[in-house]
């Protein structure tokens, strides 16, 4: 029965942080206008509110599950639900966009803590014939923050202004700190003892910096170009520089001789680059094309994170019956079908054909990521979990940048920098509908990816 209990708070534990980080990250999204005005914000400012709490994610992530595994993901963890909820609580006070930007470097920070360790956490304490289950309803979590972030974070705004989402953050973090600190076992660090790889983290700190800033300039010039070349090729100086490491940050023998972990890892990165830009160009569509308000076009919009809010617990139940890779395979299969159907939209189809690609995409992705993550932490040994927690978060942000990258290249080339106008309206279309085709060219080869898992090893 005691045991019970521990499953369950560690499940309310890692929930209730999963829904908090997306929730605060689209939450902020919506309040940005308000917070502009009144700092007497640029674009560019706001934009830096958003991108520097990615940006600080993106480059603690690895770290953060490595300490994990050599201090205990249960004091990582909490550490990261401190920083968070004291970052909130400071943002709510914030004294100029300025001081903005740097809080929510440090709330990246603490995300990243928590990011890093929670899925290691679920699979140490759940055995496997639960632990799909478990993880779908951990990812849920995640899509429920991401609905409720735009339409209770719109609401707190018109009640209460723009720092009242900050001032939630606060109790929220300090119940999930209690209980975590009440409930949660301390769990044995099986790489206790290791020494931290403090060169390979600032070689992968800046590498992903120098990356992360240029793929974001892309459309401003040669430099942003270098930038980004720069940044792939610390990568794979990173991944050397790794391999030739006793105790390295990333072992990098998960990617060369785990086939599973290698193809599992690669696929969640097509996934999340072929996925992440949908919303970015339907909110877009649905407002200057086919002329929605933005509560209207948020209302359609959110019928993905819905789906995928409502099927991920059924997912991972299914990964916990059949094989959890198939499972994922056929999710990934939908979400190229959803796609498809994206790419051949124009100004005239009927909205409910809109809704339908969404609920598809919802499905799809819901499908797919559990059963994947489950994928992921499975074909691990008990040392690397925090590693590979941390790895499949960092594959979902850099498929997140890939995808944003890949618009901006697009929009280059066929916008010039020109605004979505109705004069504009075909090359926005054409910009969209040749962006949704990769989109759908890399499900498909993640599609291969991830069928590449399902051969059977020789021996």
């Amino acid at each position: 029965m005691t045991q019970k209990v521990s499953h369950n708070a560690t499940l309310l534990v890692v929930c209730t942080a999963h829904f908090l980080m997306p929730f605060m990250m689209s939450a902020v999204g919506i309040a940005l206008p308000v917070i502009g005005r009144e700092f007497e914000a640029s674009a560019l400012q706001l934009g830096l509110v958003e991108t520097t709490y990615v940006l600080s994610a993106s480059i603690f992530l690895l770290a953060m599950g490595r300490l994990g595994d050599l201090h205990g993901r249960r004091r990582i963890f909490q550490y990261g639900i401190v920083v968070f909820t004291l970052a909130g609580g400071l943002l709510s006070q914030a004294w100029s966009i300025e001081s903005m930007i740097a809080l929510r470097f440090l709330q990246g920070m603490g995300g990243s803590m928590v990011m890093a360790t929670t899925l290691a956490i679920v699979v140490t304490v759940f055995p496997p014939q639960e632990r799909g289950k478990a993880i779908g309803i951990a990812v849920a979590s995640v899509y429920a923050g991401i609905s409720c972030g735009p339409f209770f974070g719109g609401a707190l705004i018109n009640l209460f202004g723009w720092r009242s989402i900050f001032y939630l953050a606060v109790p929220l973090g300090i119940i999930t700190f209690l209980i975590s600190w009440a409930k949660l076992a301390n769990d044995q660090a099986e790489a206790q003892g290791e020494p931290f790889d403090w060169r390979g983290g600032l070689v992968y700190a800046g590498a992903i910096l120098t990356l992360i800033v240029g793929a974001s300039n892309l459309n401003h010039g040669l430099w942003a170009l270098l930038l980004t070349s720069g940044g792939v090729a610390g990568l794979i100086f990173f991944l050397a520089l790794e391999a030739r490491t006793e105790y390295p940050l990333l072992n990098i023998a998960l990617l060369r001789d785990n086939r599973v972990f290698a193809f599992s890892s690669l696929a969640a990165l097509l996934n999340y680059a072929a996925t992440f830009g949908v919303t970015f160009f339907f909110s877009l569509y649905l407002q200057y094309v086919k002329g929605l308000n933005p509560f209207d076009a948020g209302a359609i919009l959110i019928i993905q994170p819905i789906v995928q809010t409502l099927f991920s617990p059924l997912c991972g139940r299914l990964a916990d019956r059949y094989p959890a890779a198939l499972v994922a395979t056929i999710g990934m299969g939908l979400c190229a079908a959803g796609l498809g159907i994206a790419a051949t939209v124009t100004a005239q189809t009927p909205i409910a054909v809109i809704m339908l690609m969404l609920a598809v995409l919802g499905l799809g992705f819901a499908l797919f990521s559990s059963p994947n993550v489950s994928v992921i932490m499975g074909s691990v040994a008990p040392r690397d979990l925090g590693v590979a927690s941390g790895f499949n978060s960092t594959m979902r942000t850099l498929g997140m940048m890939t995808s944003m990258t890949i618009i901006t290249v697009i929009f280059s080339i066929f916008m010039a920098g020109q605004a979505v106008t109705p004069q504009t309206q075909p090359a926005f279309l054409l910009s969209m509908h040749n962006a949704l085709l990769v989109f759908c060219g890399l499900c498909i080869i993640g599609i291969f990816c991830s069928l590449g898992r399902l051969r059977p090893t020789t021996s």
